[in-house]
């Protein structure tokens, strides 16, 4: 086979069912065989959509998502997406073309130093130069974007190696010295751990993406009802424990609910499963949880006492490791007056916002989605206000119905995102909810969606605003909005040209019966809502302060 056959026949017996890429000079080899190899390709309109859907793809499905870009500027165009998705634990795999072997290093037309370029946004990267190397190369990226902590893994190809050809071999196992991912706790760490939650009296459990990622969403709320302890989450976390569900308090950290920071900062023990405790979750460090106990489970060892130090550290699959942990519990802890108090923060200072009039609001429309989905939809959504609204507004009952960037915060993210939703689980609605700063950023997808009858639908939250940049203007640089202030295109008009569906709603009376229209098409649709421009995201935490010094109350 040559190395482009040999490319197409791993990924085939890897299941990949879709590919989202673009091509170049450098890859030609390789299209000549996707061609007709039977696996769906989606072209986007830029190497950057190509990298996002398919992290939305990963995500939704849970599958390793596959991308390729050419050489030079298509390489270095996927590396947001790719840093993105590092950045948030997903599984990727990202092909690139590179000039051939005989000119690496010469400065050649459109080469980049790609294993360079992506060494620290890549759970691993290779070159291959050797056609011989390629199947062993191909098997082993993917076991590592899917094992242990997930991430994307880049497999730069120079254009002779493609064209070369060699005898297929099929590596049926892989073996990687120095890297065995810990899958069970250490039972003696699992029994520590269980008796620091038998002498609690106000623990919390912190979730974060781990739990999705594992699948661990059953035992979380096995161990919650077992134990009785309140459940947080972070931005990561949506959708592995139930919104609605009575032990809840919501998202925790610097847009988090004032119940969530309070019950962080008022525990005497904190059951972090699956999270990193990254800087938008603890605010101040040396306010952070000061008097709880720590117990931290986490696939990736060096995550573990991090950014604040634990009491209990348990390596392994969040999963395996919450079954065991109720195992392990044969006394529970008596919380009784914890829920109470906890109780009392929730009904004292709920989300809450102002609803009056005709005008708009965005927490509105964001509502009105999740009633008019019955909370069943897939919200992708892109980075800014809209993002935290749809945070705390939307009702999350199952994993992997929440798509959003949480470490890296890439404007743009959320439209092709959702394509890669919708193509991973044509059976779902799926809505993208967007600013009108970030959805501009990757526009061009319109066309990915219509050519491929990809009917996402949109929800752009229109303030005129780059939103959350002009709140922390207005909060903290005295309303000098230096160019936050938006000029915006008619959307309506805009979708249309592309073949897809605007329509503009400017009127609260108008918001449902919106929505539910857009759902009926089958097509993409553009829904122009024109909101409240200085809407704000409450509560918030001030850069730099204790997560339970938050600035509260309705716009």
């Amino acid at each position: 086979m040559t190395g482009a056959e040999i490319i197409i026949e791993c990924l085939k017996r890897e299941g990949v069912e879709v590919i989202f890429g673009y091509p170049g000079g450098q890859v030609l080899p390789l299209f000549d065989k996707i061609f007709d190899c039977g696996i769906r390709f989606i072209l986007p309109r830029h190497e950057q959509a190509a990298a996002h859907a398919a992290d939305g793809y990963s995500r939704a499905t849970g599958k390793t998502g596959v991308c390729i870009a050419t050489s030079g500027p298509g390489a270095t165009n996927l590396t947001t997406g790719i840093a993105t998705a590092y950045m948030d634990s997903i599984p990727m795999v990202a092909i690139t073309g590179q000039v051939k072997t005989s000119v690496i290093g010469n400065d050649a037309f459109q080469e980049a130093d790609v294993t360079g370029i992506t060494r620290s946004i890549t759970k691993h990267n290779y070159l291959v130069k050797d056609v011989k190397d390629l199947a062993q190369t191909m098997r082993e990226a993917f076991h590592i974007a899917s094992t242990g902590r997930p991430g994307p893994v880049v497999i730069d190809i120079p254009s002779d190696v493609q064209q070369r050809d060699t005898e297929f071999i099929w590596p049926e196992e892989v073996n990687i010295r120095g890297y065995k991912p810990t899958y069970f706790g250490h039972p003696g760490q699992i029994k520590k751990a269980a008796g620091l939650i038998k002498r609690s009296k106000r623990p919390l459990i912190y979730t974060g993406g781990g739990v999705i990622t594992s699948g661990a969403h059953l035992e979380l709320r096995a161990l919650a009802e077992k134990i009785q302890s309140p459940v947080t989450w972070t931005l990561m976390g949506i959708g592995g424990f139930p919104t609605m569900h009575k032990l809840s308090v919501g998202m925790l950290g610097m847009h988090g609910t004032v119940a969530a920071n309070y019950a962080v900062t008022e525990s005497d023990l904190i059951i972090a499963v699956g999270a990193r405790f990254d800087d938008r979750v603890t605010g101040r460090l040396d306010a952070f949880a000061p008097n709880a106990g720590i117990i931290h489970i986490d696939i990736d060892p060096s995550s573990i006492s991090k950014n604040v130090k634990v009491d209990v550290p348990i390596v392994g699959d969040a999963k395996n490791i919450l079954g065991q942990l109720i195992e392990e519990i044969n006394k529970t802890p008596d919380t009784a007056e914890w829920l109470k108090t906890v109780e009392g923060w929730k009904k004292k200072s709920p989300l809450k916002y102002s609803n009056e009039g005709h005008k708009i609001k965005p927490q509105y429309v964001i509502e009105q989605i999740g009633e008019v989905t019955k909370g069943e939809a897939i919200i992708a959504t892109e980075v800014g206000q809209h993002q935290m609204w749809a945070c705390h507004w939307y009702p999350y009952s199952h994993p992997r119905t929440f798509i959003s960037s949480g470490g890296l915060g890439t404007m743009g993210f959320g439209f092709p995102a959702a394509m890669g939703v919708k193509t991973g689980c044509p059976g779902k609605v799926v809505f993208d909810i967007a600013g009108d700063g970030s959805i501009q950023m990757n526009i061009q997808e319109l066309a990915t969606c219509v050519c491929n009858k990809i009917p996402v639908k949109v929800a752009i939250l229109n303030n005129g605003f780059l939103g959350m940049v002009r709140q922390w203007q207005e909060l903290f640089y005295k309303k000098r909005y230096s160019y936050t202030c938006l000029y915006n295109p008619d959307f309506v008009k805009l979708a249309e040209s592309y073949g897809a569906v605007g329509i503009k709603i400017t009127r609260k009376e108008d918001v449902r019966q919106a929505l539910e229209k857009a759902i009926a098409i089958d097509n993409v649709v553009f829904l122009d809502f024109h909101v409240e421009p200085e809407e704000n995201v409450f509560p918030m935490v001030p850069a730099g302060e204790a997560v339970n010094r938050m600035i509260g109350g309705m716009a």
